[in-house]
């Protein structure tokens, strides 16, 4: 089984005496020999299967995985199989057996996503329950009870989050449910009160291998810390340059610092990539050097010399979808296999035009991992305020964004409205308009004064549509202040971009036909975003985070400019951005081609724009350069101190070359440097 592993995977794999990092650069092979060393632990050192306990992230690697191990053992000599799981799995197997240990039954039940924004929809609707979800979530992972959540709380909406967090705990605890976070969470919790148990199933699990170690969060890295307390035989495989979840809880700092947590530790690089040729490696070696907080490895072609890196100047957004889609279809006329052509972008947001650029070329394309451009909530949203503003009495659309933002105006009194409108042969708008005793009986005054207000706003901004259609969109936005609600949401940073992106539409046909009406502009949405079914001749677009894991012959990586790729603010960090462009990079095989703009909608507007700093950075033209120190850390961001332990940021300023950040910890404040802190 060793016979087609190179120097490296073999050191790695026959290294089974101590703690072990396998720092395995893009395309080197990190699945091969992962499984390689789980088969030679079996078969060859005589390790028992049942003391070996292998993680991972996601089903579908650990059943690769698995898959490809018992591939190369006698499965009919296993009396057990070794387990091979995701962390999730492998809480609800302990939690199984041991819940009892906080006094909980065994047959309790793991709820979902959905499950949970019901319960706390029905605790309170004040806030957006997507955001009080994801705090809770943070909470969780962080270690942090209602009461110290409670603690760090000095806003009024951190205030609710607590108490609806101690709210919701209860919930599930007088219901026997477990939600996702508590499978890691309870489990941690068990381990460290019950040290004989502890020491137990350390003992039981002797060789713990653990894929993708740059994901993990602070839990993990704790739960992984306990399971190993009676041995250090812990393999850890991942590579710093491509982690890129720090936005959702990932610290690289659990693989930097992997030889400090683990002082006896041994650390192999794999840095022969059998997957892309030598000009692609070069620029992803040449990117990724200009990082500071890495481990060092450069990437080795085995391919050989293959293309050069094309980059595609275009004037604007449109002229940059046109080019990418010809080169497209030129790639399909000339034989080339749709499957391994794939469009990448940074933010979603951009995926507007190149949608259009395609279809007008008549390309079939999927979109992996998130939703097309006319179907996203927010894009609906503003279509179905414009729908109503040509015709009033569009039932459909009134009905989805009667409560959106929210004006207390529930289900049961829509339907009720809706029936009542039905009944009486009128459209609810008249029904709105014309029954306002009715209306005062069920609902709220609040909910009322709301829809006269809708009521007031939607015949302006009628009137404005006929007489001043340029200036609509910003006294549709001024009016119901649909941007604003979404802002308020976790991914609120995407789904503005979005809502920038389709006012700066709206505006740009406007300007280029001045007599076009609200109704011929929808129109022509209609069409454009009518793309035929798709077929499995289908090339990929996708976003960068959607790609990690994904190889291509032919790729496109769009957007390179300053502000978009890099994405700068709004809490983005610089080096986990540069991480992205070497992930996007290594996705090529054999021919990358990149595209920059020298204009876009930006926040709305048409705005001129840089060549992103890294295509100089990677050595493909001379781009913006700037390297002034930025932050990562904004307002309400919850991090740690090793001696404060965790708080909240309540304020960020400029200190010299550095940034301080005001953090409550637990009710007292401190002024810290930004340096000596991270996030949770």
């Amino acid at each position: 089984m060793l016979e087609e592993l190179n120097e490296q995977q073999l050191e790695a794999v026959k290294e089974v005496s101590r703690p072990i990092l396998i720092l395995a650069g893009a395309g080197s092979g990190k699945t091969k020999t992962i499984t390689n060393r789980l088969a030679y632990l079996i078969s060859e050192v005589g390790i028992d299967p049942a003391s070996t306990l292998t993680l991972t992230f996601t089903n579908k690697a650990a059943t690769q995985m698995r898959d490809r191990a018992l591939a190369l053992l006698n499965k009919n000599n296993l009396v057990y199989p070794p387990l091979l799981c995701t962390f999730h799995k492998f809480g609800l197997l302990f939690l199984k057996f041991h819940i009892d240990k906080l006094g909980r039954k065994a047959n309790f039940v793991v709820i979902d996503t959905d499950d949970k924004k019901r319960i706390l929809k029905n605790l309170s609707t004040e806030l957006p329950t997507s955001l009080v979800a994801s705090e809770i979530s943070r909470y969780k992972n962080s270690f942090l009870t209602p009461d110290d959540a409670a603690l760090q709380a000095e806003q009024k909406n951190y205030k609710l989050i607590a108490k609806m967090y101690k709210e919701y705990e209860d919930y599930l605890v007088q219901n026997n449910l477990v939600d996702f976070d508590d499978l890691l969470a309870l489990t941690y919790k068990i381990l460290d009160e019950n040290p004989k148990l502890c020491e137990e199933i350390s003992n039981r699990y002797q060789y713990i291998m653990i894929d993708e170690y740059q994901d993990t969060n602070d839990l993990q890295y704790k739960l992984l810390v306990k399971l190993c307390q009676t041995h250090e035989n812990i393999c850890v495989v991942g590579d710093d340059d491509q982690s890129i979840y720090g936005w959702r809880g990932a610290n690289i700092r659990n693989i930097l610092d992997f030889s400090e947590n683990f002082p006896n530790a041994k650390v192999v690089k794999l840095e022969k990539n059998y997957r892309s040729t030598k000009q692609i490696l070069h620029a992803a070696n040449e990117l990724i050097e200009y990082n500071r907080g890495r481990m060092g490895k450069v990437l080795e072609s085995t391919k050989g010399d293959g293309k050069e890196i094309e980059l595609i100047e275009a004037n604007d957004e449109a002229q940059e979808a046109g080019i990418i889609a010809s080169r497209v279809k030129k790639l399909l006329k000339n034989g080339a296999n749709p499957k391994e052509i794939a469009i990448l972008y940074r933010i979603n947001a951009l995926s507007r035009s190149l949608e259009e650029g395609l279809n007008k070329e008549g390309i079939s394309y999927k979109m992996v991992g998130g939703v097309k451009f006319y179907e996203r909530a927010e894009i609906k949203d503003l279509i179905s305020y414009l729908r109503l503003i040509a015709n009033p009495h569009d039932d459909f659309s009134l009905r989805r964004v009667i409560n959106r933002p929210k004006r207390g105006i529930g289900k049961v009194t829509v339907d009720k409205i809706l029936k009542s409108a039905y009944e009486d042969r009128v459209s609810m708008y008249d029904y709105l308009v014309k029954n306002e005793d009715i209306l005062e009986k069920i609902m709220s005054k609040k909910a009322k004064k709301e829809v006269d207000k809708f009521i007031v706003t939607l015949n302006s901004l009628q009137e404005q549509a006929s007489s001043a259609i340029y200036s609509l969109i910003d006294e549709l936005e001024e009016g119901f202040g649909i941007k604003k609600y979404y802002s308020e949401l976790p991914d609120s940073l995407e789904r503005t971009s979005n809502i920038d992106e389709f006012y700066g539409l709206f505006r740009d046909h406007i300007k280029q036909n001045p007599q076009i009406s609200v109704d011929d502009f929808l129109n022509e949405l209609a069409l454009q975003s009518d793309q035929d079914q798709i077929d499995e001749n289908s090339i990929t677009i996708m976003s960068v985070h959607a790609s990690k894991g994904l190889e291509f012959d032919h790729l496109f990586v769009m957007g390179l400019e300053e502000g978009f790729f890099p994405l700068i603010g709004d809490g983005s960090d610089i080096e986990e951005e540069r991480r992205l462009g070497y992930v996007a990079i290594t996705r090529a095989k054999e021919e990358l081609t990149l595209s920059t703009s020298s204009s876009r909608f930006y926040k709305g507007r048409r705005t001129e724009l840089s060549k992103s700093r890294f295509l100089k950075e990677a050595g493909i033209c001379e781009g913006s350069l700037t390297l002034e120190k930025t932050t990562s850390f904004k307002k309400g961001d919850l991090v740690k101190h090793k001696i404060f332990g965790i708080g909240r940021v309540l304020e960020v300023s400029k200190a010299g070359k550095e940034f301080k950040l005001k953090i409550n910890f637990g009710g007292s404040r401190r002024d810290i440097l930004a340096s000596f802190v991270e996030k949770v």
